[in-house]
């Protein structure tokens, strides 16, 4: 199959009616995903206010569509996937997301189980309560519901009309040299710096199934560029009373995670997968003749790829149906994942046998309380939010600014991040996720520690 740079590697689009279509919606696509905006009294993007506008306007009855979405995906798991119905051939966008293997198939059913536990508080109250599975049916997936309603109508403007072909020109030599990546990725990790980690992965998702990442590519911008949201980390900040230092924790956060960044593309898992593209092919080049301007060979790509782009029926067809591959297909095992994670969490003791090991390296890199901070740098794989949660009890400052530096660089956490990636077909599974977090911890702990006690401290 021939690229797209290929397919009009020749022409000269500079006609003011194909510029205006790269540019008007590669403009509204930065205005909603990369603008820092002041809303009540934090910083997000006009994406995330459109997201938290809704849920204010609909939050008392999220929970009950969460509560539908999950029950329906399993009643037509069942059908497509048990019944095999309809015949074969048709509802082909139906098939995708309901005719799954064995595996997503007993996931589904335990979502609306538990789900329905849940709601209607039935059964053990571990599973129920407060801190389990309240958190996860109440607060995360209708988050996921609302965010996504956004984010898979306006993604496109990002990533189908050209941006995506001018920032990967522009960046293409300092991401090989330092990330082993395209220069395009950068637009992954700003999104979900401003937005949400799993906006971030969803554009690497759909860049990968595309043909614009290799499996390689997008398994290492899924678990290094998909980064925690600037908002949330101000949120950890003041929730664990180091509101006063988010200038000093977000610097160290940004050189730990850029470290990682370079050092994980080149160690296993991630540097023997393999630079395979889907079925769609390799689509696109950012290498640069040497006797082309760089800019002006990213515009010429963007606006190449400009004229490929949807009209408006296919543009809104294909946002449905990402959305409901959210919805459907994501929400069912996001909600029994994060729960067994934080009732593991929070009534079993698996997570402190867990944590022994790092003890004595706790101690070694001289933190006070090492005991107690030991479970907060493992507890992260199942919720983000959790190891805030552990170090607010903690009385040393250089401990829990330790805690919540390195929690936002692990990156990986089952309850929402990690479900996305194994819902996509990204190549990674969950025990390659696991390795990924204990490297990135073992990795980013070191330079945590080392700009806290000679830098911060």
């Amino acid at each position: 199959m021939n690229s797209i740079s290929d397919k009009g590697e020749n022409s000269k689009p500079n006609g003011l009616k194909q510029v205006l279509r790269f540019l008007i919606p590669s403009l509204l696509g930065l205005f909603f995903f990369l603008l820092p905006v002041r809303y009540e009294g934090g910083w997000t993007i006009p994406m995330g206010v459109l997201s938290a506008v809704l849920t204010d306007q609909v939050g008392p009855f999220m929970p009950t569509v969460v509560l539908v979405i999950v029950i329906t995906s399993a009643v037509m798991t069942i059908w497509f996937s048990v019944f095999k119905k309809p015949p074969k051939g048709g509802y082909t966008g139906l098939r995708r997301i309901f005719s799954v293997d064995y595996r997503w198939l007993i996931l589904r059913l335990l979502g609306a189980v538990f789900a329905i536990l849940i709601f209607f508080q039935l059964g053990p109250e571990l599973i129920w309560s407060d801190v389990t599975g309240h958190v996860v049916l109440y607060d995360l997936a209708t988050a996921i519901v609302t965010i996504f309603i956004f984010a898979s109508l306006l993604l496109p403007l990002l990533t189908e009309f050209g941006m995506m072909e001018l920032i990967g020109t522009l960046f293409r030599k300092p991401f090989q040299i330092l990330f082993r990546l395209p220069g395009r990725s950068c637009v992954d990790g700003v999104a979900s710096w401003m937005a949400a980690s799993s906006v971030g992965v969803m554009i690497t998702s759909q860049q990968y199934e595309r043909g614009y990442y290799s499996g390689r590519e997008a398994a290492v911008i899924a678990t290094n560029f998909s980064v925690v949201s600037l908002p949330f980390c101000l949120i950890v900040a003041q929730f664990t009373g180091l509101g006063h230092m988010f200038f000093q924790y977000y610097l160290t956060v940004v050189v730990a995670g850029l470290i990682a960044a370079m050092i994980m593309p080149r160690i296993p898992p991630l540097s023997r997968k393999a630079d395979d593209y889907s079925e769609a092919g390799k689509q696109i080049e950012e290498d640069v003749s040497s006797d082309e301007n760089i800019l002006r060979a990213g515009l010429r790509k963007a606006i190449v790829k400009a004229q490929t782009a949807p009209g408006p029926r296919e543009y809104l067809r294909s946002a449905v149906e990402v959305l409901f591959d959210i919805w459907f297909g994501l929400m069912a095992p996001l909600v029994v994942i994060a729960t067994v994670g934080l009732i593991l969490v929070e009534y079993t003791s698996v997570m402190t046998w867990l944590s022994y090991p790092l003890i004595p390296l706790l101690e070694l890199f001289q933190l006070p309380e090492a005991t107690a901070a030991a479970p907060a740098l493992l507890v992260g794989f199942a919720e983000m939010f959790l190891p805030a949660i552990v170090a607010k009890g903690i009385a040393s400052e250089l401990t829990r600014f330790v805690i919540i530096c390195v929690s936002i660089t692990q990156l990986i956490f089952m309850s929402e991040m990690g479900v996305l990636i194994l819902k996509t077909r990204i190549p990674l599974n969950f025990m390659e996720l696991f390795v990924i977090f204990l490297l990135r911890t073992l990795i980013t702990l070191p330079v945590v520690v080392a700009i806290a006690h000679w830098v911060v401290f």
